[in-house]
This record gives C-alpha cells, structure tokens and sequence, in this order.
C-alpha cells in the first residue's frame, strides 16, 4: 500500500449552534486504502463525509486531498471526487444508461468518451444486460451498483460512500464489497467509507472510530481488536456496582459498570469464569464469554456501548 496521503485532515471542528459535532479532530487516509469511518448516530461521521464531498465548509481547521486544500480547491478536489450517498441520488424515472449519461454530462464528459465510460461501467458492475431498464424496477443492490456506476464513471482517485450498505440484502452487500476491493486494486482509488455496521468496518484496511466528535480510536481491525487485551467478559447482576468493587478488591482487576452489566477484558477468559462464579456464586444471574469484537473495542475505548450512543446528528 502505497504511504501517500490521499486525505490529510488538521484539528477539524464543526459545530451546529451549541452542539459540537466534530471536535479537533486529526487523522490521515493513504492513497490506495480502504478506510472506514465507523461510529453510531452522533458520532460526528456524517458530518464528516459532509466536508470532505465538499457539501458543507469548514469551519475550524483544515482538510487536504490529493494536496489540495479544501478551503481553497474546492473545485479541483470535486473533480477528484466520486461520492455515494445514502440517500438515492439517481432518478427512477430513467433508465440506468440514461442516468450514467446525465450524470457524466455533469463532469464534461460528452460523445464517444461518455458512451466508452457507461459501457465500461456497465459491464463492470453486472449492469450491461439492464442498461435499458427503468431504475425504480431494479431491486436495491441493483440501485446501489448504478449508484456506483455513475461514481465512478469520470474515473474519481477518491471515492467517498455515505453508509453504502444501507438497506441491503448479505448477498448484495458482500457484492459491494467485492467491487471496492476491485477499483483499489485495478485503478488505483481510495476508498473512504461511513458505516454504523460493526461487520462492515471489519472489511476495510484500517478503522476510525468516532466517538461524539472525537476520534476514540484509530488503527487495523485487527489491531484494534487485540488492543482490547484479553477475552471480554460481561456479568449480569443485580448489584452490578457492588460487584464491580469486589472483583477488584479480590482480585485486583479492573472491573467496569457498562450500561448496568460488569465487564472485564482478561487474558485466558474461560479460567477467570470458573474464577469469578467459585467467588460470588449467588451474585451472578449470568456471565458470559467472548473474542474481542469491534463492539468490545468500542466499549474499549469509550466506556460505551455502541448501540447506547446519543442520535444526534
């Protein structure tokens, strides 16, 4: 992977009236990389693809892409650019050749060169056989391959995807995946995801891991994961406070109250459970044991859980 920075972001903040949404916030994405931005609602990530697509301004501090700044070059990063937002942006009342079309027309592309692009894109993305197709007929994977069609279709060095997954089926979803893999490796482009699926964000090359504004975490899944330092063990109790205390007074290790269940991270988890149910046997109305998983990376890292976070914007 190439060590170029595609995206270079300095103390970004963004706010909306009192409710800051992006707070300092510094991180860079490499050329060639698949990147996801992993983080519930109001986390801040939608706001965050918002000013890299060049939809909102910034406010505090600054964004590079491809060298060029943000403030400054907004129309050269534009051209740089293919976005894919969650909402359809594609018109159901044409057909899906029709829709490339338009959509190059847009980027200057005209004649032979916008005909050559659509056809490339269509046979690319399975689409070669619906070109004549009325888009509000295709069934949603099918939508979102237009969608992307018509991203890539001026031959962007960045493509940025707006929690691409949304309302798909595993298999179409899966599909997605494959063909981001294929542009990163054939063309060349980098590849920046929103996503809230935990299962998603395990797909890409390196994970940021946005926290109410902030960047809580920043690395490989699989470093992430093993950061978590042990096995996560989670006990439901009626006292989960008290029995926090005590598995730190008896065993001096760190016991957390996360969203009313005690949780530790231990090395050789199955040992601490036979452990923790021989010491307070009549505490416990259930433990259980698991491999890290980004959910317990997040929980790692923030004291939450990820499905428990604010949904503000």
């Amino acid at each position: 992977m190439s060590l170029l920075p595609a995206v270079e972001i300095s103390r970004l903040a963004h706010r909306y009236g009192e409710h800051e949404a992006i707070c300092d916030l510094s991180l860079g994405i490499a050329e060639r990389e698949i990147f996801a931005i992993l983080g519930p609602n109001g986390s801040g990530k939608t706001t965050l693809f918002r000013v890299l697509s060049t939809l909102i301004p910034i406010q505090q501090g600054d964004v590079s892409i491809f060298g060029y700044s943000l403030r400054r070059d907004a129309a050269a990063i534009r051209a740089r650019l293919g976005v894919v937002f969650q909402a359809p942006s594609i018109d159901k009342k044409l057909t899906v050749l029709e829709n490339l079309i338009h959509h190059g027309r847009l980027y200057g592309l005209n004649g032979h060169e916008l005909r050559g692009r659509a056809d490339e894109m269509l046979a690319r993305l399975g689409l070669a056989q619906r070109r004549r197709d009325l888009v509000e007929k295709l069934s949603g994977g099918l939508r979102r391959r237009v969608e992307l069609a018509t991203g890539m279709l001026h031959r962007p060095r960045l493509l940025l995807l707006d929690e691409p997954s949304t309302g798909l089926d595993p298999g179409a979803r899966s599909d997605l995946w494959q063909y981001l893999e294929q542009v990163r490796a054939q063309d060349g482009v980098t590849v920046v995801v929103t996503t809230h699926l935990l299962e998603e964000a395990q797909r890409a090359d390196r994970i940021a891991i946005m926290h109410r504004g902030t960047l809580a975490a920043l690395d490989t899944p699989e470093a992430l994961q093993a950061a978590v330092g042990g096995d996560a063990i989670t006990i439901r109790t009626k006292d989960p406070a008290g029995l926090a205390q005590e598995i730190q007074n008896r065993f001096q290790a760190p016991a957390k109250v996360i969203d009313g269940s005690v949780r530790l991270e231990q090395p050789e988890g199955h040992q601490w459970i036979v452990r923790l149910v021989e010491a307070f046997p009549n505490q416990m109305d259930s433990i259980t044991l698991g491999k890290p998983t980004l959910e317990d990376v997040f929980i790692h890292f923030t004291g939450h859980q990820f499905w428990n976070e604010d949904a503000t914007s």
